[in-house]
Order: structure tokens, then sequence, then C-alpha cells
């Protein structure tokens, strides 16, 4: 499986942008999949993540009630959808992919071996 995430952007503070991730390969939908990011000066966190069927997500503290991520099987693509964005978001954001049960899904954190990685897309968030 490749990742190729896209989407990223310039946007104002209170906007929105919707992040893509498409995957190659046909075994998609038996990957959970993540959404990760990487401020300048800091270190990889967790952002979202959702089964692979679809059925369950997790999220971040810092991005409940903002974000949404959600995934279309049949388009091989996991999306972020991002609302009321601020400063603090600004980030380079990665997709990554795993075969975690659903009691570890979204709860392992940058440093797992996880088995697939996108190269990440740019959001700046402007105040």
């Amino acid at each position: 499986v490749q990742l190729q995430a896209s989407g990223g952007g310039l946007v104002q503070a209170g906007g929105s942008l919707r992040l893509s991730c498409a995957a190659s390969g046909r075994t998609f939908s038996r990957y959970n999949m993540n959404w990760f990011r990487q401020a300048p000066g800091k270190e990889r966190e967790f952002v979202a993540a959702v089964s692979w069927t679809g059925g369950i997500t997790r999220y971040a503290d810092s991005v409940k009630g903002r974000f949404t991520i959600s995934r279309d099987n049949a388009k091989n693509t996991v999306y972020l959808q991002m609302n009321s964005l601020n400063p603090e978001d600004t980030a380079v954001y990665y997709c990554a992919a795993d075969r975690l049960v659903a009691s570890a899904m979204g709860r392992m954190g940058p440093r797992y071996v996880y088995d697939y990685w996108g190269q990440g897309t740019l959001v700046t968030v402007s105040s």
C-alpha cells in the first residue's frame, strides 16, 4: 500500500480544510487509517483514527469537535475535515495505516511501527 496525502494549504484562523489520503493497492479496506501531525520543532502527534470498517473513530482531545475523520473504501481514500482551524493547528499532516485491533487503534502514538506512512501535506493557519 502506498499513501499519498493532499489538500494542505494556507487558511485563515476560523477557516476549514479537507485533507485526503489516497491509497494504492487492493487491501486498503483492511487497514485502520490514522492522521498525525508535526509542527515545527515539535514531536509528531496523533490527530485522528478510523477503523477499517469506518465504524470506530478516535480523536486527540485538541481536535475533538473540530475535526472529522472518514473513509471511502470504494475510493481507497481517507479524509480529514478540519473546521475552526487555529494557528496551533499549523503542521505537516501525515496519514498512516495499521492493522491494530479496535481497542488499540489510535492509542499507540507516533513511535509505533505503522505499516505505511504517507509523505505529508502542509497546513498553515494564519492568525
